[in-house]
């Protein structure tokens, strides 16, 4: 039954639902309120991430700051602590937060992030599967690629990496993402047919996610079509490719198992990404969606992250710098029953002698 704000328009459930869930997909704007996450920031470049809250203080050997000084600021702002020094208070950015969050398993930097974003082509609204969630920081970055209208099946087979994982994506959503499903188990052989089944599609239940809730409106549904009742569309008018997955996302320590795993989830063209850290896993895993049949030519590289000491006429290169973090390989699914086409290119010398080199 409609509801009437005290001084506003008429809501349905349905655009009530949908209120909520932006709230928490969407980045904070506004002067600082309680509950929200500041990067301080001193003279030296020393970052400090605090989650604001009413009468509490940040302490540190310079001083103290009370948590009251910041709310109502808007980002941007400086203020002073106890002992005279200068913090600057922003909200923190996704790279600051990922390399700042509480750690299980290493997290993936920012620089391979934003590579798997933009090479594996993760869009607004797709279905991806993660194997590896970690310490969430990927997690992150998947979902807030996906947006509201797409989903992340995330696995990771410790569950004290799993509830690290779920409270740092808790924590920089500012509440449970709508759109993340993680499981704690090994990654399936055989992926169940119904594994995108509980997707918060129209017609479907916000919150149904076996072994707890992930919304807070009990029995409400999210993404019916706006003017049209509950549920009057139906998941495949939403979203034709709901069998299977646009992107897989593999960041395990033997991805090479997990081809055939990788191949059956996806859909004709989606893109199969895997992140690995030695030259031995990167050499695998080609060589396993090679020998596969049905990726088309994967493709490797790295990246590395050299920053810029800008000062006047003293321009050079930093001392330090981000190298080798990992290998990112991706690879393009086949249409079903279709063969990649044979590559005319000459091997290397010794590169294959004859039968499988692993």
């Amino acid at each position: 039954m409609p509801s009437l704000a005290p001084d506003g328009p008429c809501l349905t459930r349905h655009q009530s639902v949908t209120a909520r869930v932006a709230r928490v997909t969407r980045q904070r704007r506004g002067p600082f309120a309680a509950g929200d996450q500041a990067q301080l920031t001193d003279p030296k470049g020393r970052r400090h991430l605090v989650v604001l809250q009413p009468g509490r203080s940040f302490h540190t050997h310079r001083g103290v700051i009370a948590h009251d000084d910041l709310i109502g600021l808007p980002e941007g702002s400086v203020v002073t602590s106890s002992g005279g020094t200068q913090y600057l208070a922003l909200r923190p950015l996704l790279a600051d937060y990922t390399l700042s969050m509480g750690r299980g398993a290493a997290v993936v930097y920012p620089k391979d992030a934003a590579q798997i974003v933009a090479m594996a082509d993760i869009f607004p609204g797709a279905a991806v599967l993660e194997a590896g969630a970690g310490s969430g920081a990927l997690s992150c970055w998947l979902l807030r690629a996906v947006g509201e209208a797409g989903v992340v099946v995330s696995f990771e087979r410790r569950a004290d990496f799993a509830d690290i994982a779920r409270q740092n994506v808790t924590r920089f959503f500012g509440g449970p993402h709508p759109a993340w499903r993680l499981h704690v188990r090994d990654l399936p052989t055989d992926l169940p047919a119904d594994l995108l089944g509980d997707w918060d599609v129209p017609g479907g239940q916000l919150g149904d996610v076996p072994g707890g809730q992930l919304g807070d409106v009990p029995g409400g549904q999210l993404g019916d079509v706006p003017g049209g009742p509950p549920g009057s569309a139906t998941p495949q008018e939403a979203y034709p490719g709901k069998e299977g997955f646009d992107r897989v996302v593999l960041d395990m320590l033997a991805p090479w198992e997990h081809v055939a795993s990788a191949a059956d989830a996806l859909i004709p063209g989606g893109v199969a990404c895997c992140y690995v850290a030695t030259v031995t896993q990167l050499s695998r895993t080609v060589e396993a969606l090679r020998g596969h049949g049905g990726f088309a030519e994967p493709s490797a590289w790295e990246s590395l992250v050299r920053g810029w000491h800008v000062d006047g006429l003293a321009v050079r290169p930093e001392h330090r710098m981000v190298g080798h973090t990992g290998f990112l390989v991706t690879a393009r699914r086949m249409a079903a029953g279709v063969s990649p086409p044979l590559l005319r290119r000459r091997p290397a010398k010794g590169a294959i002698d004859g039968g499988d080199p692993w």
